[in-house]
């Protein structure tokens, strides 16, 4: 039965609380504004009082704070004077600060001397009032500095009023600071004695209805009884009868249930991927075939971005596939709200998302869709206790100038991403017909790379390194060349990328390694004494679990002494490694020396570079080319050497080609010298003839 006592009881509560909630603090908004317009009235005749009384003063502070310190404007005897004014003229007042803003923003007077010389600029109080408005903001403050000393748990309201100059112009800006606070303690006080007298009102009405309404409650329970007996009665009739068919039904329902629930299981399986909830491969190539027929039925262009996520590798190597997995999740999140409804993306699957434009009216559209896409990743991605940075390469292709098929479509679009990736992370790029064939390029010299390790074809160079007080040969730096039958010789800036990208670098670097030591112990039992040979290493040689062994191993076999070799490695590869402390304390408790490589134009963490276990720095190449001509490249060389000096470094300057930059690294104090000045890199026998012959 309908409870009426219930219902009332329920109504009328929520109406005295709704009418509480209402009336209360519609009263407390009002009083508030009334009593907030009231004191800023008084901010204002104060703010005019000030000016009328210390016009000139004012005056003479608004002008000679221009081009002015802090220590001025604090210390000049016109501030002093204006500070004692204004502590005289605010006595006994219930102003508690005043600061004093000019043109610039700049506060050029404050009671609070710590204050003065800040910057307001950006403060909207503060542009609104130099503009001719006043503003004026209430807050409730735990302690707060005055004329008096400090005030613990006050409400001031603060007002920016606008300083007139003579011509009516706006010099600058008063802010005053108003204590308020017995008038807001007042206000609370008279809240609640306005929502106590409002409570007892409703509470006095719902008494008297509430009798009214209990007894028709009685009347109304008392027919309710005689109409449940005749109700039963029937029901018990019908249940009877229905018993039997509700079974049947509910049998009847749940097999229909099941099998419905499982087709839309296979359906969605089907075509979503199961870790994000986006569309998968096969529903976004059925997707892109309806839309290729339906562009080329109306003439219209579509476009495909194909996105790889950067760094992702590093987040499944270091965090595991757990948080990966968490992580692409909040990708496809992220991407989804930069895509058009009417738009489609898809995961192709591991880091790799393809997104469908459709109508497409010209590239600027899609440019702009790529920028969305990259420009998500500006914010970092919060997973529990990990902040994660990513970024995204994305690469575009059109239709139909681009591809007419499906296939052509995503292959192109894929090549264009990788262009974008080789511009450097965060990048997108448009697909066009060289791509394809720089892919075929890539792929040919891929293919004579992999027989070059096979047929010999490479070359180790050496390249001097000598002392720079002396001019004695010290070392060399092993360098890789290859000379291909069919593209002859290549240097390594073609193809050591490519060796990098397709994980040829680890067999090659081990090559070169072992031929390095070969050849200077070959030397060695000849006669020919190299004091030591510098070889590079790849952060893919350092990341194999079985690189000391290898090394090692080439160490015996060539019986080549650990202390005449040493390992250049630069800054990107250290920080790439994981562990990296502890492989390079391996490899120095081995003999073999480290050089850091490149220095100065990776991550140059100073913190970390200290905790490495290195003994040698090479100045870069770049900064080396800037000697007599940018002063900013000798800045950092001599940064560099003082640096070097302090952590007891040795330093090696590469690509030094002029009589000029070696005497400006000799006069510093750098202890080797390599580059065109004193050799370039040769093959092993004109090396030989060059320095066997005594310096």
């Amino acid at each position: 039965m309908f409870n009426l006592s219930r219902y009332f009881s329920t109504v009328s509560f929520i109406l005295i609380v709704l009418a509480a909630g209402v009336l209360g603090p519609l009263y407390q908004k009002l009083s508030l504004q009334q009593m907030q317009d009231l004191a800023e009235g008084r901010n204002v005749a104060m703010a005019q009082v000030f000016q009328n009384s210390l016009r000139n003063s004012l005056d003479t502070l608004m002008s000679d704070s221009v081009g002015r310190d802090v220590k001025f404007l604090t210390q000049s005897e016109e501030a002093r004077r204006l500070h004692a004014s204004v502590l005289e003229l605010m006595r006994d007042t219930s102003v508690v600060r005043v600061k004093i803003y000019n043109r610039l923003g700049s506060t050029v007077f404050s009671t609070d001397a710590e204050q003065i010389g800040e910057s307001r600029l950006d403060n909207p109080d503060f542009r609104a009032a130099i503009s001719g408005a006043i503003t004026s903001k209430l807050a409730h403050r735990d302690s707060m500095s005055s004329f008096a000393g400090t005030l613990s748990e006050v409400d001031i309201l603060s007002s920016h009023i606008p300083i007139h100059a003579k011509d009516n112009s706006i010099e600058g800006v008063f802010e005053l600071y108003q204590n308020v606070t017995p008038f807001v303690a007042q206000l609370h006080r008279n809240m609640w004695l306005v929502t106590g007298g409002v409570a007892l009102v409703f509470a006095a009405l719902y008494l008297m209805q509430f009798l009214v309404v209990r007894r028709a409650q009685g009347i109304l329970e008392d027919q309710e009884g005689r109409i449940a007996a005749a109700r039963d009665t029937l029901e018990i009739q019908v249940a009877a009868r229905t018993d039997e068919l509700k079974r049947t039904n509910t049998q009847l329902e749940g097999e229909i249930v099941e099998r419905r629930q499982a087709q839309s299981k296979l359906n969605y399986l089907a075509y979503h991927d199961p870790l994000t909830g986006l569309s998968n491969r096969r529903s976004f190539i059925e997707r892109l075939e309806e839309s290729l027929r339906e562009s080329a039925r109306r003439g219209e262009r579509l476009a495909v971005l194909f996105i790889d996520l950067d760094q992702f590798k590093q987040v499944n190597d270091s965090l595991g596939h757990g948080v990966g997995d968490e992580l692409l999740v909040s990708v496809a999140a992220r991407l989804s709200e930069h895509v058009r409804l009417i738009d489609m993306l898809a995961r192709l699957g591991g880091d790799e998302f393809i997104c469908l434009m459709e109508g497409v009216r010209s590239e600027g559209d899609v440019e702009i869709l790529a920028r969305e896409i990259i420009g998500a990743f500006e914010f970092p991605f919060k997973l529990d206790d990990h902040e994660l940075f990513l970024s995204a390469s994305v690469g575009i292709c059109l239709s139909p100038g681009d591809g007419s098929s499906v296939l052509d479509l995503m292959r192109n679009a894929d090549t264009a991403m990788y262009r974008a990736k080789g511009l450097g992370r965060g990048n997108f790029h448009f697909y066009t017909p060289e791509m394809t064939r720089d892919a075929q390029e890539r792929i040919r010299m891929e293919n004579l790379l992999r027989r070059a390790l096979d047929n010999g074809e490479l070359r180790v160079h050496l390249q001097p390194q000598i002392e720079t007080k002396s001019g004695r040969l010290v070392g060399a730096e092993a360098l890789v060349r290859w000379y291909s039958p069919e593209l002859g010789l290549v240097m390594p800036m073609r193809f050591i990328p490519l060796a990098e990208d397709s994980g040829l670098i680890v067999g090659l670097g081990n090559w070169v390694l072992r031929e390095t030591c070969r050849l200077v112990m070959q030397w060695r039992t000849s006669g020919f004494e190299l004091p030591q040979v510098s070889v590079n290493l790849s952060v893919k040689q350092l990341e194999r679990p079985e690189f000391i062994e290898v090394l090692s191993t080439i160490l015996d076999e060539t019986g080549m002494d650990a202390t005449s070799l040493k390992l250049e490695l630069t800054e990107s590869v250290v920080m790439a490694v994981g562990d990296a402390f502890d492989l390079l304390e391996r490899l120095r408790d081995l003999g073999i020396s480290l050089s850091l490589d490149d220095f100065g134009t990776g991550y140059s963490s100073l913190s970390y570079l200290k905790m490495l276990p290195v003994q040698q720095l090479k100045i870069d190449k770049s900064f080396i080319d800037g000697i007599g001509k940018n002063s900013g490249d000798e800045a950092i060389i001599r940064t560099v050497m003082e640096l070097a000096r302090s952590l007891d470094f040795e330093v090696v300057a590469e690509g030094v080609e002029t009589v000029e930059q070696s005497d400006f690294l000799a006069a510093l104090g750098c202890e080797q010298l390599q580059g065109h000045l004193h050799g370039k890199a040769v093959a092993p026998a004109e090396f030989r003839a060059r320095w066997s012959v005594p310096q």
